[in-house]
């Protein structure tokens, strides 16, 4: 499966991460190093986020440690772009 990334480093709890979308709807998947992991080795993986169709979304981070997020379109045809912020 094609996906992007953005390694957003060591966040605090109660950030959160702003992510806006050009193109298609998309999978946006905010994980922990170990759920990142897997979920580039096809393996089960668990993650804060999902399916999103809005140009904008808002993802609060749980807690405190280094985290990833990642589009994909999920199988989906087409083409997505995102840029990435943090507050």
């Amino acid at each position: 499966m094609q996906f992007t990334y953005h390694d957003l480093r060591t966040l605090s709890a109660g950030q959160v991460v702003s992510v806006s979308l050009l193109g298609n709807a998309a999978n946006i998947k905010l994980m922990d190093i170990y759920n990142f992991n897997n979920y580039k080795n096809g393996k089960r993986h668990t993650y804060y986020g999902g399916y999103v169709t809005s140009s904008e979304t808002r993802l609060k981070v749980p807690s405190t440690g280094r985290w990833y997020l990642t589009v994909d379109l999920g199988g989906r045809q087409g083409t997505v772009r995102s840029n990435v912020q943090v507050y």
